[in-house]
């Protein structure tokens, strides 16, 4: 295990809080009026009793905006106009780029990006930011209704995407450790990534996301955001990602925990068309499984997939490719895990 990955576990067992940590060098004077009053009439009318024997500092220290004279991490990244003052890499960099991978460049001019951002404010801003950026970058199918109607579709349920990032900026680690590691936000021609640091917290597994409900990483930040309803916090949001994408017509979205970093995975309508009518190739088998599992597949899958017994695509395929680091588990915690699904590496 790495440093990292050993500090996880005992952040976990030890309840180790980042997001309660305070900032030094900041000031109470730095968090945004306005939020903050919409802050303290939302702990009005949910906590009345605690609004009316408490000052409004009282109320902030009570909540762990503020912590021994100071705004903590969470108060700092929800209040502030721009916490990364203090922390330069707490933001996200959004990207587009050519192609299907990363050194790709745009035929013609030799960029390799379409469109480079770094998205800075507070964790509201920073979310719409990045919704906005997905939007502009996203390809739009347009439709005409039997009453004459245009209707404009976009690559991705902005609803979903929504959801992924907001995810990423509650649930990423606020520890020391990743503090210099960004969000980011990959836009390529067959899917859009949203990856933070981290990993998941505790003892859950990928295959029980929207199944069971997982300890909160950061309590006092979850409770903030909830506070401001840019966030329910009812673990309501992974479900809402699947209906989103059932109901947009792309597959669902992929859940990828992978040495202290976790990826969702959407992939776009065009791209599970193209993948549905794939053909295993025995004369390069290898390489026609690696195209295959762009999409993360299952054992049935990729049994149906080669045509063969699962005991020889899984020996003579599979398991060879997993070794030489060309496909991934999506839960390699819990490689028999019947809900294991093998991507390629892609980039």
């Amino acid at each position: 295990m790495t440093e990292y990955e050993v500090y996880n576990l005992e952040a976990f067992r030890e309840r180790i809080r980042n997001d309660a940590r305070p900032v030094n060098g900041a000031s109470p004077d730095m968090l945004n009026n306005g939020r903050g009053e919409r802050y303290l009439e939302s702990i009005r009318r949910s906590k009345p009793k605690l609004a009316a024997s408490l000052t409004h500092p009282d109320i902030l220290e009570r909540t762990g905006v503020v912590a021994k004279g100071s705004p903590t991490i969470a108060g700092l990244m929800v209040f502030s106009d721009y916490p990364q003052q203090f922390f330069p890499q707490l933001c996200i960099t959004a990207i587009r780029v050519p192609g299907t991978m990363l050194g790709a460049v745009v035929e013609g001019d030799g960029r390799r990006f379409i469109d480079n951002r770094r998205l800075t404010g507070p964790i509201s801003d920073m979310l719409e930011e990045a919704v906005e950026f997905v939007r502009r970058n996203s390809r739009v199918n347009t439709s005409i209704t039997a009453e004459g109607r245009r209707v404009d579709k976009t690559e991705y349920p902005l609803s979903a995407v929504r959801e992924a990032i907001l995810n990423a900026l509650v649930h990423r680690d606020y520890s020391s450790y990743t503090e210099n590691t960004p969000i980011r936000i990959e836009m390529y021609e067959d899917r859009l990534e949203v990856i933070n640091e981290g990993g998941l917290f505790g003892d859950v597994t990928v295959d029980e996301l929207g199944h069971v409900m997982p300890e909160t990483r950061n309590p006092l930040l979850a409770n903030m955001l909830e506070d401001l309803n840019i966030t329910e916090n009812r673990y309501s949001g992974i479900p809402a990602m699947f209906e989103a994408c059932k109901a947009h017509g792309i597959p669902p979205p992929v859940f990828i925990n992978l040495k202290g970093e976790f990826r969702i995975v959407f992939r776009n309508s065009e791209t599970a068309r193209e993948l549905t009518h794939a053909v295993f190739d025995p004369t390069s088998p290898k390489d026609s499984i690696i195209a295959y599992c762009r999409v993360p597949r299952s054992r049935g899958e990729l049994v149906t997939f080669t045509g063969m017994s699962h005991y020889y695509t899984m020996s003579e395929f599979v398991l060879p490719l997993v070794a030489e680091g060309k496909l991934l588990l999506t839960i390699p915690e819990k490689p028999r895990s019947s809900h294991q699904r093998f991507f390629s590496k892609v980039n």
